[in-house]
């Protein structure tokens, strides 16, 4: 059977898979709701199955609008990567650029994306900004070029290239009695309350990992959603908490955290630039890694 649906079609329906409705949909694309819903019922009709349900206000992907999702993100992104080469064949410096983020990067994100926008006016970046765990899934579905994160899982189709140092390290409010301390045993650490990241977090698993391998069990743990709302509660004397130094460079600076002596932290980790293995990258994609590879720890003053 010949489908002929159109790009239009394929796009208001990928919209509104990843948005969750129409009325999202409509204000990304710029059209009135009725306008959509027109556009995926033809589609609905060419396909001859249906692709949403909607029970109240949740809209959801029916087995063949799960198969067509696949199908549609794949037709987008080549048509995408064809519109940018024919663009380059021009000589038009233009594109657009979709990434992601884990919360920790927005700290330093902005300085890098300034200079690349002022560089490449041309190129329309839209960032993100997501949990380790959300960003896996949208670079598994290929709904962004490409993601700025802690090195992903080896079993993942995910290729991570390393471009700057991240170093974790343990912080507590400036009046806690372990602030003074120059080598604090790693005992002491079981008799202290520790705020957690939330599941998913790469941050919570370097902790899991730190406290297992020096034996530490911690009898009491607080989970807390966020970097800002981590760092917010450190200050409020809830517990102490392992971060990312890039996101308490800040409120150590003006000494309202401080960081702890303990053995063995920081705990040295990169931050990489990840997409998917084999992935055909566009003309902007292209320029964007590049510059994030050769001259983002320059930018930031920082190590590779």
């Amino acid at each position: 059977m010949a489908i002929s649906a159109t790009l239009k079609q394929l796009q208001l329906f990928e919209a509104v898979a990843r948005l969750g409705g129409y009325t999202r949909a409509a204000e990304e694309a710029n059209l009135t709701q009725p306008a959509v819903s027109i556009q995926l019922k033809r589609l609905e009709e060419i396909v001859g199955l249906e692709l949403f349900e909607q029970v109240g206000r949740t809209v959801s992907l029916t087995e063949a609008g799960s198969v067509l999702l696949g199908h549609a993100r794949a037709i987008l992104d080549e048509f995408e990567a064809l519109q940018a080469e024919v663009d380059e064949l021009k000589g038009v410096q233009r594109g657009r650029l979709r990434i992601s983020t884990v919360t920790t990067v927005n700290y330093f994100a902005p300085i890098l994306l300034r200079t690349f926008c002022e560089r490449h006016p041309g190129i329309t970046v839209a960032m993100g900004v997501a949990n380790r765990q959300e960003l896996l899934g949208e670079l598994a579905e290929n709904t962004i070029d490409m993601a700025i994160m802690g090195r992903p899982p080896e079993d993942t189709d995910l290729q991570a290239e390393p471009f700057l140092d991240n170093p974790l390290v343990i912080v507590g409010p400036p009046n806690h009695p372990l602030a003074g301390e120059t080598a604090i045993p790693l005992d002491r650490l079981a008799e202290e309350v520790f705020l957690m990241r939330e599941p998913g977090s790469g941050t919570r698993g370097a902790m899991e990992r730190f406290l297992h391998r020096h034996g530490i069990t911690v009898t009491t743990s607080i989970e807390v959603a966020g970097a800002e709302a981590l760092k917010q509660s450190v200050q409020a004397g809830l517990g102490l908490a392992l971060i990312s130094r890039d996101a308490v460079e800040l409120e150590v600076t003006s000494g309202r955290l401080v960081e702890l002596a303990v053995p063995d932290i920081p705990i040295h980790r990169d931050w990489c630039l990840v997409h998917r293995a084999g992935k055909r990258l566009s003309p902007a994609a292209q320029v964007f890694k590049a510059f994030i590879l050769d001259e983002a720890a320059g930018l930031l003053g920082r190590e590779r």
